[in-house]
């Protein structure tokens, strides 16, 4: 946006909508540090009272926090900081560091490592989505409920998940999203580790019938119960 000339003093604010002033405002906190309300209307060309409103709404969404910094005679200044809490509506990249780190994994102990990592990993979740089961389920509820749950679980990791019974009784689990599609896609292991976990857990085998990391659209899973082909 051009300056406006003429009137002698300097830039119009610059009218963002809610939403755009609020995360201009987070980038320029952490950009900056601690900053007043009159340093943010400056910097980024918006109205103070705008500025203000925001930094009031991320304060109370306990995304920001306020300090009195007394400068001399008079009432103190009040400057503001993003808090550890807003660290996570700021980039990130996870998934390059999770293929950097398989990739050192691998050069350090090729494929064998590897799969033992997984498989570590694997052992520490199972004994955590086994305690959630035993919690969540009663003692002797149906398969069917306990493959409920987990695909609760799954859910709440990010893969979409859900479970089907079809009219012949046959059980599914379906994983719409890899949550860890950039590590799946340059190894078998943590699919192979999904799969040993979930035939951990239920103590029942299951066969996976679609693969997102094959190119599939989803992960899915028929349980097979014991005595069926």
């Amino acid at each position: 946006m051009s300056p406006a000339s003429g009137n002698g003093h300097g830039p119009e604010p610059i009218q963002l909508g809610a939403s755009a002033l609020r995360r201009q405002i987070l980038v320029q906190l952490r950009r900056d540090g601690a900053s007043s309300p009159e340093q943010l209307a400056t910097t980024l060309q918006a109205s103070r009272t705008g500025v203000l409103q925001q930094l009031r709404s991320l304060e109370a969404a306990g995304l920001v926090d306020r300090r009195a910094v007394r400068h001399g005679v008079g009432r103190p200044r009040h400057l503001y900081d993003v808090t550890p809490e807003a660290q996570s509506l700021f980039p990130a990249n996870y998934d390059a560091l999770a293929a950097g780190l398989l990739a050192a994994i691998g050069a350090v102990g090729g494929d064998d490592l590897i799969e033992e990592v997984f498989d570590a990993r694997r052992r520490l979740i199972a004994s955590q989505v086994r305690a959630r089961l035993d919690e969540r389920v009663p003692a002797g509820a149906p398969l069917e409920a306990r493959v409920r749950e987990l695909a609760v679980i799954q859910d709440e990791q990010g893969y979409l998940s859900s479970a089907t019974v079809d009219a012949d009784g046959a059980i599914r689990l379906h994983e719409c999203n890899c949550a860890i599609f950039g590590v799946a896609s340059q190894s078998s292991a943590p699919c192979d580790a999904e799969l040993a976990l979930f035939t951990d857990v239920l103590g029942v085998d299951l066969v996976r019938e679609s693969h997102i990391a094959s190119g599939d659209r989803t992960c899915t899973y028929r349980i097979v119960e014991a005595g069926e082909a």
